[in-house]
């Protein structure tokens, strides 16, 4: 294996990410292609005015550009050709596994299907053989349970394409978690796996609904957890793995900064962590930059750092062979 010594060592190290939105990691180049597809788009002339469109001036202006890019996904075969690029931008930054979300029933309609969606974007995934990627199913919370349980089906269905487990993104304030609980149960039943954001713009109440309603496997997020000292003991005691995003919750205003990120508490009450990258080239973060702002910021080491890596494994919705199998890659990695 040649490795390239110019690259930090955060680049470098094999990693894992869990917690991944497809449709906010389509490289820039990719996306501007679809735009040209399409037409063109007033608001950018040309693929620089792009990358300032990435610049937010708070959360509801980046809510308002990821609606807005949606446009420019309207049949399966852009959905391939933004999979395959995902796939091969991670891949490059040496990430071996990632479980990536979906939030296919944004795009559903007459002409494209959730199954259909889901063989679309498997197709471009599998080009790119360096990587393995699984897919969740975002349900898309601000839709309602009602769409949730008429597109729980078509998820169950798309298990053949790579989806393993089913999530909860959104509103999360407007559509607390207990209202999907049935449908949760029926997931479980169906052998998928679970996860919810929660404690991202919602407080502590939000996580507690996640784990006693949804009974998820993991938290997407969990950033609040710190406002409620008992829930902090129940995840750590119990195991429940939180999916951080330092560099979102920063960008998204949940914390203030790095500095004052609740993740290092987290790790050293012993409660399952990995870092993640959320939506990475709307953010403009990377999951080596994730890391080598948390060494910098709030003093972790590298072991720490591979701690948290194998925690990434560990807490996968992997088999646990497949589990020793990627612990066996990052061990054996020259650069671990």
């Amino acid at each position: 294996m040649r490795i390239d010594r110019k690259k930090s060592w955060y680049e470098r190290v094999p990693k894992v990410e869990l917690h991944l939105h497809l449709t906010g990691a389509i490289p820039h180049e990719t996306l501007w292609e679809l735009i040209q597809k399409y037409g063109g788009d007033t608001s950018v002339p040309d693929i620089s005015t792009l990358e300032e469109k990435f610049k937010y001036r708070d959360f509801m202006h980046f809510l308002e550009t990821w609606v807005w890019k949606n446009q420019f996904l309207r049949e399966y075969e852009d959905f391939t050709f933004l999979s395959e690029a995902v796939a091969c931008d991670l891949a490059s930054q040496n990430i071996l596994y990632a479980e990536v979300f979906f939030s296919s029933s944004r795009f559903r309609n007459e002409d494209l299907t959730i199954q259909g969606l889901a063989e679309a974007v498997r197709t471009g995934l599998s080009r790119i053989t360096e990587i393995e990627i699984n897919l969740i199913i975002d349900l898309v919370r601000d839709n309602g349970p009602e769409n949730a349980v008429e597109i729980l089906p078509g998820i169950i269905e798309s298990k053949e394409f790579g989806v393993i487990g089913i999530g909860l993104g959104g509103n999360e304030k407007s559509y607390p978690p207990h209202l999907f609980t049935d449908i949760y149960e029926k997931a479980r039943q169906a052998g998928l796996h679970t996860t919810a954001h929660a404690g991202e713009a919602a407080g502590p109440e939000s996580i507690w609904s996640a784990i006693n309603n949804l009974k998820v496997d993991r938290i997407g997020h969990g950033t609040r957890s710190i406002e409620d000292e008992k829930l902090v003991d129940y995840l750590a005691e119990h195991g429940i793995p939180l999916e951080i995003c330092p560099i979102s919750n920063v960008k998204t205003g949940v914390v203030e900064s790095i500095k004052k990120h609740p993740v290092r508490y987290y790790y050293d009450r012993n409660v399952p962590v990995s870092i993640n990258t959320d939506d990475p080239k709307m953010f403009g973060n990377s999951l080596a930059e994730e890391y080598e702002i948390l060494a910098k910021e709030l003093g972790f080491i590298r072991d720490e750092i591979r701690t948290m890596l194998f925690n990434a494994v560990r807490t996968s919705f992997l088999s646990d062979d497949k589990k020793r199998e990627l612990a066996s890659k990052l061990i054996n990695h020259p650069e671990w």
